[in-house]
């Protein structure tokens, strides 16, 4: 991916109530051994950095009428409190500071401003999709991004970026290798965009991959208020065979679920087809209300970076969510974002660590990230490590780490993991190799 800067966008609404948190229980105790390394409290100052908070910051947008992820700065805020309250971190404190980036390039700016002013010594678990827009001031600051959303190519470019899972690219060559085995004629649609673009070659990766022709590219208007048209010739174009099911695509990011009724007023009149796409533009709360086990989605596909939030490996997590924000409609245990979030302060953490009483700066978190630090996640990813430049260098993406993807499907009106397929029993498969042989240039 060269010359100019792509950005691919991603994907719900999700609602906003008040939360309340709620005392801790005893059940805390044992998830403390878990998240930190004895939780009672280290008496006296850590090193050169005295008492002070460690100031770090979790931007997202919200309120907005289009992209909001305001589970992703809850998430860190709840993370923060459980922190505290079992002696911090080497005996300090851990201070979040939120910001609202509102979707466009000038909030982003605006926070990237506000971390460099504030010193925070990293920018954790956040989602922005103007790299062009906050780059700049995190660079000029030092400040290291631990985590992003992977909404933008270039997190996987940037030598301060340390993305914690394989973004957009790793999600659809993952879904294009699952498509290949299954489906007869394919049709993706996606946005009529630069980012859009970008889609139908890594979507064909995975589909070359596993001998597959391309799919049919489908373009379609970002803003549009309904997809009669688009949905009519993606599903013409999906049942021209008819000795084998086909499968439809939509990439549509916050769209697809405007895509998807058009798509239901049209799909009667033709053969059944498949649907597939990936996690977040799809998630269990969109299921749900498009009518579960009796709605479109079920049967489908949808590739994720991480395990089914039923998985066992997120009940950490869920018992930090439960401790200190129980009853916060914002922080879905389910969401994408809020996971992503929770593995960036697992980083957060294990660099926190591995510093000690040391100086706790945005050059020190950066340069034990950059000596090689390994940090595991619990299973959630495969152990991350930072070097100079990973073996997808080649094809632009240079700070990819983890291409890992995870098929799930939609079975009995729930998101579970797929028991055989693409991946093997467990459902997860690295993209690596196929990204490597991917048209990205």
């Amino acid at each position: 991916m060269t010359g100019r800067r792509r950005t691919v966008s991603t994907f719900l609404h999700p609602s906003l109530r008040p939360g309340r948190a709620t005392a801790l229980t005893a059940g805390a105790v044992a998830l403390c051994a878990s998240l930190t390394a004895g939780c009672g409290v280290i008496p006296g100052a850590t090193g050169g950095s005295g008492d002070d908070p460690i100031k770090v910051m979790t931007w997202a947008p919200q309120d907005t009428d289009a992209t909001n992820k305001p589970g992703m700065p809850a998430m860190a805020l709840a993370y923060a409190k459980w922190i505290n309250g079992h002696g911090g971190i080497n005996g300090r404190k851990l201070k979040i500071l939120t910001c609202n980036d509102h979707n466009d390039s000038v909030g982003a700016a605006k926070c990237a401003r506000y971390a460099a002013d504030e010193n925070v010594v990293a920018v954790v678990g956040s989602y922005s999709q103007f790299t062009d827009s906050y780059s700049a001031p995190l660079e000029g600051a030092g400040i290291p991004y631990i985590g992003g959303y992977g909404v933008t190519n270039d997190e996987f470019t940037g030598q301060m970026s340390y993305p914690v899972n394989g973004g957009q690219p790793a999600l659809l060559a993952g879904l294009g290798k699952a498509l290949a085995a299954s489906c007869g004629d394919i049709s993706l649609v996606r946005p009529d965009s630069i980012a859009g673009d970008e889609l139908p070659v890594l979507l064909d990766s995975g589909l070359q991959a596993g001998r597959h022709a391309k799919a049919g590219d489908q373009l379609a208007e970002e803003d549009a208020t309904e997809y009669g048209d688009q949905a009519d010739r993606a599903l013409r174009n999906a049942t021209k065979d008819p000795l084998r099911k086909g499968c439809v695509v939509p990439a549509l990011g916050d769209r697809t679920d405007t895509f998807m009724d058009s798509f239901r007023r049209e799909r009667g009149s033709f053969p059944t087809v498949r649907l597939a796409t990936v996690l977040g533009s799809v998630d269990q709360t969109v299921i749900n209300a498009t009518g579960g086990a009796d709605g479109p989605y079920e049967g489908a596909y949808i590739t994720g970076w991480y395990p089914p939030a039923s998985d066992a490996r997120w009940d950490p997590m869920k018992k930090v969510i439960n401790e200190e924000a129980f009853g916060d409609n914002r922080i879905d245990p389910a969401d994408a974002g809020v996971q992503t979030t929770w593995i960036a302060y697992t980083v957060l953490k294990a660099v926190l660590d591995k510093i000690g009483d040391g100086d706790v700066t945005s050059d020190s978190v950066r340069r034990t990230l950059d000596d090689g630090l390994r940090v595991s996640t619990g299973g959630l990813t495969p152990t991350l490590r930072w070097t100079r430049s990973s073996t997808l260098a080649a094809v632009g993406f240079p700070r990819m780490v983890n291409a890992d993807v995870t098929l799930q499907v939609v079975q009995d009106g729930r998101l579970v993991a797929a028991r055989k397929g693409v991946g093997g029993l467990d459902g997860t498969t690295d993209m690596t190799r196929t990204l490597e042989n991917a048209d990205v240039q």
